[in-house]
């Protein structure tokens, strides 16, 4: 049969008697028009690939020039791929979130990579991290193309790249592939030879590649299981893991804990989070999790995440141990979530809240389990809020800083790593979600785990459960809680107040082009600002100093200048206010797109502030708009 659907889902995979060209052939200036509003970078690549391009369509069709930008993605992958694995022939695995353009990209993609030698482990629709999770620990797999736009709306989509590492490309390695493929779509004879591969891949072989999907997604959904056991438990010991989830099972069904899980149609409605948690006894409602009906928005931010708050309250009315939903994006990868608060109503955590509790939960976790030895870490972006260093201090661990980017924070992780330290969770507090080790990509099922952990393992006996591991190192055993809920944890946190990455105000749109230059000329209109508002800065939050930091890929730099940077110096700016001791007590951050003319800004400032936050932030984008301005 031409046409070839997954079993479970009834969806089709390909129809191999479709010739992807044939005699629509777009010309060079067609496929020059079609790459300009591509966003390549180290976090993906992706655009609008409806035909229509319309963001919000749900065709499944593309145009014949985004059929050579596939093609041509995996046209650049294949020799790199060779090169890095030293075989003629590496092993690829291609996956997909659930939008509709994700079967043509993976038709053209597939074709393309057989016609260069390259052998296809076809999973259709996984989620982001079980596709990663495989191509990082089953041992089976040279590297992997994922087919996803991540949070972006319906009719955008893309691709991420990774090797055997489990994680995506580094900058360096991003930068080489975005090079080469910008290369060849501007030569017409290399998009001739881009179609003509794609047309003439062999139809057996494709057949056989796409009639094995079922197969290669069984494998993968039962590696993701036992690598998620190693995640949860925190131990590489068969013996330590099945003892401590075996005593995350037994308190779940002492003191029973219940999830909402709001898939919202994404990749993770076909993944093991149901059957996995309810493995550990915890009580799961799943909804909407039919891949590719999307009921709301796939950003899950905001009134995304009303359907699930509300039902999360109709839950916990009918069984209070109903305490926890979450809501994934389109590919998995990210879920932010909702909880009960004291009054029973169902609230919405903040990314910087979620990011916060995860690593109060492993930090504490790891002084539970007696896994923390020598040096401990948190890696995290420019932009996570000051209370990941409150929080981590008082477990003795250090906060370090990459630039925005999942993979700079992963690739600043295993540089900790190797001079000695453990870094047991990582992330990006700005966007929420956390990436627990050894998982080299965020995943809500481990931001789940994290939460379960807290609620879990509590105090029994003599041996002290998390959260009064937490209490007793912050001084707070007064709001100590035997049978403690999440809002019980949440009001010990440290305070502090951050601007979200997803509001108005944190997007600001420049004229410069040249972020060096703009950069240049806030430094030097910085100091004369500093002076004018020293004094109300000092009477309002107790700020009598300032520093410049710059994060560039791993590395965090302190100082003012252009020789704290380098290359095209579209790192992230900070400027850190400490008080009269020395204390960090606030930020004013920046950092340019490398892809639109837009400027992302963020205030944070310690204790309960919104109107010190808002004047921090308002401050920021004047400084910016002078900047642009001179």
């Amino acid at each position: 049969m031409p046409v070839i659907k997954d079993k479970k889902t009834d969806l089709t995979i390909i129809d191999t008697d479709k010739i992807p060209f044939g005699k629509d052939r777009p010309d060079l200036s067609e496929v020059a028009d079609a790459l300009k509003p591509m966003i390549l970078s180290a976090s993906g690549w992706r655009k609008v690939f409806a035909a229509s391009g319309d963001e919000e369509s749900r065709e499944a069709g593309l145009t014949g020039a985004d059929k050579v930008l596939a093609g041509a993605m995996a046209f650049v992958f294949a020799p790199f791929l060779k090169k890095q694995s030293g075989k003629n022939s590496p092993v690829v695995t291609i996956a997909m979130d659930s939008r509709p353009t994700g079967p043509a990209l993976a038709d053209i993609l597939t074709r393309v990579f057989l016609a260069l030698g390259v052998e296809v482990q076809y999973h259709f629709i996984s989620a982001a991290p079980e596709a990663m999770a495989w191509a990082g620990r089953s041992g089976r797999t040279d590297g992997f193309a994922y087919i996803s736009a991540s949070h972006n709306p319906v009719g955008h989509n893309g691709i991420k790249f990774g090797l055997n590492t489990g994680g995506v490309l580094d900058g360096q390695q991003s930068a080489e592939l975005i090079s080469r493929f910008k290369d060849v779509l501007s030569s017409e004879e290399q998009i001739e030879d881009i179609m003509e591969l794609a047309d003439t891949a062999d139809r057996d072989l494709l057949e056989k590649t796409c009639n094995q999907s079922s197969y290669w997604k069984k494998e993968s959904y039962g590696n993701y299981k036992i690598f998620t056991d190693r995640v949860i438990s925190g131990s590489d010991d068969p013996d330590e893991q099945q003892k401590i989830l075996e005593a995350i099972s037994a308190a779940a069904e002492k003191s029973p804990v219940g999830i909402i899980a709001e898939h919202n149609g994404s990749a993770r409605s076909l993944s093991i989070d149901k059957e996995y948690l309810e493995s550990l006894n915890i009580l799961v409602k799943t909804l909407n999790d039919k891949p590719g009906l999307f009921v709301h928005r796939i950003v899950p931010e905001g009134f995304s995440l009303d359907l699930c708050r509300e039902e999360l309250e109709k839950a916990h009315s009918e069984n209070p141990a109903y305490q926890l939903g979450y809501v994934p994006d389109c590919d998995g990868d990210r879920g932010n979530l909702v909880y009960i608060d004291e009054s029973g109503e169902a609230k919405i955590l903040e990314a910087q809240e979620v990011f916060a509790l995860s690593v109060l939960a492993e930090l504490a976790f790891q002084e539970w389990t007696g896994l923390s030895s020598g040096k401990t870490a948190v890696s995290v972006n420019g932009p996570t809020s000051l209370r990941i260093e409150a929080i981590a201090g008082k477990f003795g661990a250090e906060v370090h800083r990459a630039e925005v980017g999942e993979a700079n924070v992963v690739n600043l992780a295993v540089s900790l790593r190797e001079k000695g330290y453990n870094v047991p969770i990582l992330g990006e507090g700005s966007n929420g979600g956390n990436i627990t080790y050894p998982a080299a990509v965020r995943d809500p099922l481990n931001t789940a785990g994290a939460m379960l952990k807290l609620l879990s393992l509590k105090t029994v006996e003599e041996k002290p459960g998390l959260f009064e591991i937490w209490c007793r190192k912050s001084g707070q055993m007064d709001k100590f809680v035997r049978n403690c809920t999440l809002s019980d944890i949440i009001k010990t946190l440290p305070v502090y107040t951050t601007t979200s990455a997803f509001e108005d105000q944190a997007i600001m749109r420049i004229k410069t082009e040249s972020h060096g230059e703009l950069k240049k000329r806030y430094e030097e209109n910085f100091p004369r600002e500093w002076e004018s508002r020293r004094s109300e800065l000092n009477k309002r939050l107790g700020i009598t100093s300032w520093e410049e930091i710059n994060n560039e890929g791993i590395h965090s730099r302190t100082g003012v200048g252009p020789q704290y940077r380098s290359g095209a110096e579209k790192g992230g700016l900070k400027i850190l206010f400490r008080n009269k001791a020395g204390d960090a007590v606030s930020y004013i951050w920046m950092r340019g797109s490398g892809t639109e003319p837009v400027f992302r800004v963020l205030a944070d400032v310690k204790g309960n502030n919104r109107e010190m936050e808002q004047y921090l932030l308002n401050w920021q984008r004047e400084m910016i708009a002078l900047a642009d301005k001179d």
